[in-house]
């Protein structure tokens, strides 16, 4: 474990009764009223279709939606029933109730083959997300922002491999942005103008290429200047890690273990009803038989105690 102090091990939140649901899930987030909602991204390693799902903690019930495809994202609307949600190459609004899935954007990556949406975040203008090589080969896959006002898409860029957790920060007019594009183990960070759909040079915020594993989401942290990374672990290990890092100095300033669930996707910072607690959903892709039997909690939801706040 390479520095950072250990705050503490997270315990089983939720874990789906359904094989399927616990393959890939990621983007969990915060609903109001305690709910959390997430993604099933795909269903099993032949399957081309996922879910989305929100999750009732307090009574242990999860509410579940079969897709058409994969999403990468899901975000609710004002709209109780109706979520934003990237499904395959199109931004979708996807009614709870008639479970109808609404395309409100044009298809991304028209121009290359084997690609899909993943991760993305919220902005007051509308999304910015990315999408991914699935065969994790050629830097191919794009980088967007969608406009809500005139549903635009803008092409921001067209080398990603597996675009993966975004921080985003008010500045003026526009945003800074961080990025992770997993196979690259680093952050990068860009300044968007949302007026233009234009984004600037990307610098390098975080180089986390001394790790063993894979940087996959990222949420802000426990105050504006850190964020939290969960960190996708393929190998044999006893516990997944999520840090904590300084985006100014760099520095590791927290982890947290996953203890039986090495694979962990995305971090959430949760308004839970005993205050902000850290969630991280994980996944049990690509595990064989013998593999999940070893790690029987793969693609489980963990949840942390409520987290004390750093000093700014």
């Amino acid at each position: 474990m390479a520095g950072g102090t250990v705050v503490g091990d997270l315990q089983v939140l939720f874990q789906p009764d359904r094989p399927e649901l616990g393959y890939l899930p990621e983007g969990p987030v915060g609903c109001g009223s305690g709910e959390i909602s997430w993604v099933a991204i795909q269903h099993g390693p032949e399957q081309s279709v996922g879910s989305l799902n929100v999750l009732d903690p307090a009574a242990g019930f999860n509410r579940h939606v079969e897709l058409p495809g994969r999403p990468g994202f899901a975000f609710p609307t004002d709209d109780p029933d109706v979520f934003l949600v990237g499904v395959e190459r199109s931004v979708c609004r996807v009614h709870l109730g008639s479970r109808e899935c609404e395309p409100v954007s044009e298809e991304v990556d028209t121009g290359v083959e084997n690609t899909i949406i993943n991760d993305g975040v919220e902005i007051d203008e509308g999304l910015v997300f990315g999408c991914k090589d699935l065969a994790f080969e050629d830097y191919k896959a794009g980088l967007y922002f969608w406009r809500a006002a005139d549903r635009r898409i803008f092409q921001l860029r067209d080398d990603q491999l597996c675009s993966n957790g975004k921080v985003v920060r008010r500045d003026g007019t526009g945003w800074w942005i961080w990025d992770i594009d997993s196979p690259t183990k680093t952050v990068a960070r860009y300044r968007l103008d949302p007026s233009s759909g234009m984004l600037g040079d990307p610098e390098t915020a975080l180089d986390l290429t001394h790790l063993p594993f894979f940087p996959d989401g990222m949420v802000e942290g426990r105050t504006p200047s850190t964020v939290i990374i969960a960190f996708y672990n393929p190998e044999s290990v006893e516990a997944g890690e999520v840090h904590e890092y300084d985006l100014e100095s760099g520095e590791h300033l927290a982890t947290w273990r996953v203890p039986g669930s090495p694979q962990v996707t995305c971090p959430l910072m949760w308004d839970s009803p005993e205050g902000t607690r850290l969630v991280v959903t994980t996944a049990a892709e690509n595990m064989s038989a013998e593999k999940l039997a070893e790690y029987p909690l793969a693609g489980a939801m963990f949840v942390s105690e409520p987290l004390d706040q750093l000093e700014s």
